[in-house]
């Protein structure tokens, strides 16, 4: 057979790229999946089983901790670790308002009161600058948002914590892997959030969630508040909730976590060439994502900014074509009707306000190839200069 005969046949430039392809990355693992599943169909321990012992077991490792606790969601996560460290009605808990919602509606939901403080708009986390100014009598604790897989200034963040002696519960949901001077996202603050919704960089099948800390008693009352606060069965020490992270998404996770390591460094790989191929070609016309020096990011999100109010109106050309992007977030949480009595006015953190009307993330998921990476490229440039016409 020549080798023109045994050659595979080029394959055809792409005319779309999705934000993300859940399907392509499932795709390759669909029977070491699939094999796991049947594994935990054929033992019957759907609640508890093997998997999810596992799986603590490698969380803790990723994070760096003594211990993990899998509960059923992210957002479980933060409301399960409130719960444990007892903030409740008339504490306080600092936040970024530049995050998803379920960081401040943890705190609402316990009628505490969440404080939102401005970001660092190099790095779309909060600024540790601001927190000295919020922090009153009533303040327990600083929820630090991981935002788009960078971690968030921690060492600042805990100088701040332990002279005034607050809790620090990282939300960590968009940042499994990710570093902070070495220090794993998860392992820095008093305890870790994780999430494992599909769009994460480890995503199941569904929801699912993890809490990580050093604190072996807290490790214990977090696993408490996770099972409607009973311990031994039928006894009841303290009013939790239902939060169990289910033995078959465990499964999934733990056939996934296998590639995390991989997925990672395309995600950076893309990321840098997004770098590359986007300053020279627009040079100042976009913000581009910085990383902190200090920082191993993991790429959550590549998140560009789109000045000039042109934002939206690039977005939907990208969408005419056929190139997916998202904004995340584009209206902050200080600003959204259910906080409307929290009383922030516009203008009250004015980083995080342009943030919202600026940021526009890009396809950067690890099965994304070069020719989708030109394409987006290319199809944002003409986006760029469609509105800049009519701009004009």
């Amino acid at each position: 057979m020549s080798l023109a005969a045994s050659s595979a046949p080029p394959s055809p430039a792409p005319t779309s790229v999705p934000l993300l392809d859940v399907n392509r990355g499932n795709a390759p693992l669909r029977d070491e999946i699939v094999a796991a599943l049947a594994k935990v169909v054929d033992s019957g321990k759907f609640l508890f089983g093997p998997d999810v012992q596992q799986l603590e077991k490698s969380m803790a490792e990723w994070c760096g901790t003594q211990h993990a606790v899998a509960c059923a969601s992210g957002s479980d996560a933060l409301s399960l670790a409130l719960m444990a460290l007892d903030i409740g009605e008339g504490d306080e808990v600092i936040c970024p308002s530049f995050t998803f919602f379920a960081t401040a509606s943890a705190v609402w939901r316990l009628n505490a009161k969440p404080v939102f403080v401005d970001i660092d708009p190099r790095t779309f986390n909060i600024d540790p600058a601001k927190l000295e100014d919020a922090i009153t009598p009533a303040t327990k604790a600083i929820i630090p948002v991981h935002l788009f897989g960078q971690c968030a200034d921690m060492d600042a963040i805990g100088d701040i914590a332990q002279r005034h002696s607050l809790w620090v519960i990282e939300d960590a949901a968009q940042a499994i892997g990710a570093k902070h001077r070495g220090r794993l996202a998860g392992g820095i603050g008093h305890i870790g959030c994780l999430s494992f919704y599909p769009t994460k960089n480890l995503g199941g099948m569904g929801d699912g969630g993890m809490l990580t800390t050093n604190d072996a008693p807290l490790a214990e009352r977090l696993r408490l508040f996770a099972a409607h606060g009973m311990s031994p069965r039928y006894y009841h020490k303290v009013i939790g909730i239902n939060s169990r992270l289910d033995t078959l998404q465990a499964a999934v996770l733990n056939v996934k976590l296998t590639r995390l390591a991989q997925w990672t460094e395309q995600r950076q790989a893309h990321a840098a060439r997004y770098d590359e191929l986007l300053s020279s070609r627009f040079g100042s016309q976009l913000g581009l994502p910085q990383t902190d020096a200090s920082c191993h990011h993991v790429w959550n999100q590549y998140t560009i900014r789109v000045t000039s109010g042109r934002r939206d109106a690039v977005k939907a050309q990208l969408a005419q074509a056929g190139i997916g992007s998202e904004v995340y977030y584009p209206v902050p949480l200080h600003q959204q009707e259910c906080f409307r009595s929290l009383g922030y006015g516009p203008g009250t953190l004015p980083h995080t306000e342009r943030a919202a009307a600026e940021v526009l993330s890009l396809p950067v998921f690890p099965e994304m190839t070069s020719a989708e990476q030109d394409l987006v490229v290319g199809r944002l440039g003409e986006a760029m200069a469609a509105t800049q016409r009519k701009a004009a």
